[in-house]
C-alpha cells in the first residue's frame, strides 16, 4: 500500500515539474493576473538572463522524470531539491499565498529522501 501511495505522489509531483520545465521552453501557460508585482518583476529579470530559465527548465524536466520511476527516484529527489529550495525562498519572500503547495511538494520530496536514505548512505561511505 505504501509503495502505491508513494508512486502516485511521485507521479503527480514528477508530472508537475515536467510541466513547469516544459513551460520554460514553450511558454504555453498563461501568467496569472493576480501574481504579485515583485514576483512578476523577478520573473522578467530571470527571462532577461537567456540561459537561466532553460537551465532550470531542463533540471525540472530531468528531476521530474527521474522522480516518477522507482529505480531513479532517489536521484530525482536530489536533482529537484535545489529547484524546490528556490521555489520555497521565492514564495516566502514574494508570494506567501503559494506556500501550501510548496510545503506539500517539499513533504513529498523529503519522504522520498527519507525512504531512500540507505542509498544515500552508500554514497557517503
Amino acid at each position: 500500500m505504501k509503495s502505491k501511495i508513494i508512486f502516485a505522489l511521485c507521479l503527480l509531483t514528477g508530472l508537475m515539474f515536467i510541466n513547469a520545465g516544459l513551460d520554460k521552453f514553450f511558454h504555453y501557460m498563461p501568467i496569472p493576473e493576480n501574481m504579485p508585482e515583485k514576483m512578476a518583476k523577478a520573473g522578467m529579470a530571470f527571462m532577461e538572463i537567456g540561459w537561466l530559465m532553460p537551465l532550470v527548465g531542463a533540471i525540472e524536466i530531468l528531476g521530474g522524470s527521474l522522480l516518477i520511476f522507482k529505480r531513479t527516484r532517489a536521484l530525482g529527489a536530489l536533482v529537484i531539491l535545489p529547484v524546490l529550495t528556490g521555489i520555497l525562498l521565492a514564495n516566502i519572500s514574494m508570494a506567501p499565498s503559494g506556500l501550501p503547495i510548496v510545503f506539500v511538494l517539499i513533504a513529498i520530496v523529503l519522504w522520498v529522501i527519507i525512504d531512500n536514505r540507505t542509498k544515500y548512505l552508500q554514497i557517503i561511505k
